[in-house]
C-alpha cells in the first residue's frame, strides 16, 4: 500500500484558500460565472444585511464587481439553475445530470412535508400553465400562500415545489427574490436533460467536484459540500480521482485534488469580509480544523444570547480568520455594530475590508458602534480615517 502524502496544517490551509479563490491572482476565467463553475455551488439565503449572500460570494473573491452584474450573471442565459445541494444553491447548469440521484430519491420518498388533496390534478394544472404561458412565479401561477404562516402553502405552491424537487420544472432565475419556474424540457439544454446517470456516477462527480473546490478534505467535508451521505462518499472515493493525504493535526484521513498538489500555493492573499454562508466557512467543524476559528450564525439566536451579532461576518486576511464584524446600513453609512479583532494585527485589515465593503454597496461613511476589545477601538477608528482619506 502506498503511504499517503503528508501535508502540514499550513500547507492544507493554503491549498484550501487557493482552491476557493482566495490565494493568488484571480484565476477564474469568466469572472462571476467562473467562480460559480469552480465552486460548484453558491448558497442562497433570505438574509440581506450588507448584501445577499450569493452576491457576497463573488465579491469576496473578485473584489468590487457590480451587484447588478452579479445578479445578471447568475440569472441570464439559463447557464445556472437553483436546486438542493449544500442547501438551496445556485448551480452550474452542467451539473444538472449529477443531481439525478436526488431527484429520484425525492420522487421515491414523496412530498417533503406538505400533501396535496389531488396531486395529479394540481401538478397537471401547473405544467399546463407553464407550457402555455412560459416561465412564471408562484404568485403568477395562482398564489403561494393560503393566508396562514409562511409554511401554509397553497396547492399551487406545493405542486410547483414538488415538480421542482423531482425535476419536471426548474428555476433558472429569480425575480424580486421570487423563484421563476419553467419547464425543465424548455430551460435545460437537451444534451443535459436526462436522468440516466446512475446514482454512483452522480456521487462520483459531486465528490470529485467538492474535492476540487476545497483542495483538501476529509470524508465528512466531502459529504457536507453537496450534502451527501458518508456511505455515498465511501462508495465512490476510490474512483473519484482524489488522492489520499495525511494532514498534520487532522484526526481523520483526508483526500486532495491532484491539481492542488501539483504546485505550491503562492500569491497574494485576499483581505475581505465573508458571508457566513460562504463555502470557505459554511462547514463549521472544517472551519475550526483548518483555521482554528469558531464561528456560528446567530441570526436565529435570541438577541440577548448573541455573542458576535445577528450576521457576524468573519474577516479573512493573510490567509487567516482574524476577526469579525456585525454590519448594518443606515442610508449611505455602513455601520459596524460590533467588531471583534484578534489583536492589533487585525486593525488595518478590518479597516481595509470595511472601507472596501462600504464602497461596494454605495456607502460613503463607516460608523463603528462597538469594539469588543476596548483598547483597539481608537486604533481602528484611526485606521478607518486613514483609509477613508486615501480614497
Amino acid at each position: 500500500m502506498t503511504t499517503p502524502l503528508s501535508l502540514s496544517a499550513a500547507d492544507a490551509r493554503r491549498i484550501a484558500l487557493r482552491a476557493q479563490g482566495f490565494l493568488g491572482a484571480p484565476d477564474r476565467p469568466g469572472g462571476v460565472r467562473g467562480v460559480l463553475r469552480h465552486l460548484g455551488a453558491v448558497q442562497l439565503d433570505t438574509i440581506s444585511v450588507l448584501a445577499r449572500s450569493h452576491e457576497l460570494i463573488p465579491y469576496a473573491r473578485l473584489g468590487a464587481v457590480g451587484r447588478d452584474a452579479v445578479e445578471a450573471t447568475y440569472w441570464t442565459d439559463n447557464h445556472a439553475f437553483e436546486y438542493w445541494s449544500h442547501a438551496a444553491c445556485i448551480l452550474p447548469i452542467e451539473e444538472w445530470p449529477h443531481f439525478a440521484f436526488r431527484r429520484r430519491a425525492r420522487r421515491a420518498r414523496g412530498y417533503r412535508w406538505h400533501e396535496l388533496a389531488d396531486a395529479e390534478r394540481s401538478c397537471a394544472a401547473v405544467l399546463d400553465r407553464l407550457r402555455a404561458d412560459g416561465p412564471l412565479t408562484s404568485t403568477e401561477l395562482g398564489g403561494a400562500k393560503n393566508g396562514g404562516p409562511w409554511w401554509d402553502w397553497s396547492e399551487t405552491k406545493i405542486a410547483v415545489e414538488w415538480l421542482l424537487d423531482t425535476g419536471e420544472v426548474v428555476c433558472t432565475r429569480r425575480r424580486s427574490w421570487k423563484r421563476v419556474y419553467d419547464l425543465a424540457e424548455r430551460a435545460v439544454p437537451g444534451a443535459l436533460l436526462h436522468d440516466d446517470l446512475d446514482d454512483a456516477g452522480c456521487w462520483r462527480r459531486l465528490v470529485a467536484q467538492a474535492g476540487a473546490a476545497m483542495g483538501v478534505a476529509t470524508r465528512a467535508d466531502l459529504a457536507d459540500y453537496h450534502r451527501l451521505k458518508g456511505q455515498q462518499v465511501d462508495a465512490v472515493i476510490a474512483d473519484s480521482g482524489l488522492v489520499p493525504v495525511q494532514v498534520e493535526g487532522w484526526a481523520k484521513p483526508a483526500w486532495a485534488d491532484p491539481a492542488a498538489l501539483a504546485a505550491p500555493p503562492r500569491g497574494r492573499h485576499r483581505t475581505t469580509l465573508l458571508s457566513p454562508f460562504d463555502s470557505l466557512i459554511w462547514d463549521r467543524p472544517r472551519t475550526e480544523r483548518v483555521f482554528g476559528f469558531t464561528h456560528r450564525l446567530e441570526a436565529y439566536v435570541p438577541k440577548p444570547k448573541r455573542v458576535h451579532g445577528y450576521f457576524a461576518m468573519p474577516l479573512l486576511s493573510g490567509g487567516n480568520l482574524i476577526g469579525r464584524v456585525d454590519p448594518a446600513r443606515d442610508g449611505r453609512t455602513l455601520i459596524a455594530r460590533q467588531v471583534s479583532l484578534d489583536g492589533p494585527k487585525a486593525v488595518d485589515p478590518m479597516a481595509t475590508a470595511l472601507i472596501e465593503a462600504a464602497t461596494w454597496v454605495g456607502c460613503t461613511d463607516v460608523r463603528v458602534e462597538r469594539v469588543m476589545q476596548d483598547d483597539l477601538r481608537d486604533p481602528l477608528l484611526g485606521a478607518l480615517k486613514r483609509s477613508h482619506d486615501l480614497r
